[in-house]
């Protein structure tokens, strides 16, 4: 076996082995894949030898359309139990799916390094997320009922701009907010889950649209998402996705977090250093 053929192969080995990640991950600390995928796909492609000018777009193109199998079991899930503030999700959703053709239009045009270093500095804000959560409850907490259409439109965008720049599913900036218009912690999360599906739907579509184009990248890519790594990705971390959430009633999460907030200052300076 060719050098070159080793590698495409044991890509595939990589691949399931960063869904089983994502997906413990996901359940066990309540943070979306992408966060994972998209930084640890950018080492694969590299290694794989695809082109220096579009291993951010594939990467976070891949990372969304994975997301899109991910969040449909989060939401499933959430829906049966009632947890899912429905009118809440109608009324924001609009504004998500604007930014996410947004973002996904802004991200064809940047570099791939200005791309790795708008990561490595979301990287270092989740990290202090992580780390000072909890600090500063204080906030003001408004009727969710008398949340105007405007600024859930604003947000909205903003969220769905940021998201599909990065390749996430936006839980990190959604909940947040959520939590500060009056929703209880679980709903924020149903909540958020919901919205990150149309996020990732319309994010994977506008990825593999902006990257048609484009002549040289990988066999078996449409656009700018490669369906292998999203087979060996997806599968995986769906299954592993519930492990993680046992996990979190016996391990000792906020050490956890600790240790993963350090991890994701490591990926951030690396993606700075480029």
């Amino acid at each position: 076996m060719s050098d070159t053929l080793f590698v495409w192969h044991m890509a595939y080995v990589y691949y399931a082995i960063l869904g089983c990640v994502a997906g413990t991950i996901a359940g066990l600390l309540g943070v979306g894949g992408g966060i994972v995928v998209v930084p640890a796909l950018v080492a694969i492609f590299a290694w794989q030898a695809v082109p220096h000018d579009y291993l951010m777009q594939m990467a976070i193109g891949t990372s969304l359309a994975t997301i899109v199998v991910t969040s449909f079991s989060s939401v499933w899930a959430h829906h049966k139990r009632g947890a899912i503030y429905w009118d809440f999700f109608k009324r924001i959703v609009p504004g998500v799916v604007l930014g996410t053709v947004l973002g996904s239009s802004i991200n064809d045009e940047l570099s791939t390094r200005s791309l790795q270093i708008v990561f490595g500095i979301f990287m270092f804000a989740s990290a202090a997320q992580m780390l000072f959560e909890g600090k500063n409850r204080a906030a003001k907490v408004v009727n969710t009922g008398q949340t105007s259409l405007i600024q859930m439109g604003i947000v909205g965008i903003a969220i769905g701009t940021v998201s599909s720049l990065l390749g996430i599913a936006g839980g990190s900036l959604m909940v947040p907010y959520l939590k500060y218009v009056g929703l209880p912690i679980r709903n924020a999360v149903a909540t958020s889950a919901a919205t990150g599906f149309p996020l990732a739907m319309v994010g994977a579509f506008s990825f593999i649209l902006t990257g048609l184009d484009e002549r040289n990248l990988p066999p078996l890519s449409t656009g700018y998402v490669y369906w292998p790594a999203f087979l060996f990705i997806a599968v995986p971390s769906a299954l592993c996705a519930p492990l993680g959430a046992k996990l979190a009633h016996s391990l000792p999460t906020a050490q956890l977090k600790l240790l993963f907030a350090f991890f994701l200052m490591l990926v951030g300076l690396n993606m700075l250093w480029g």
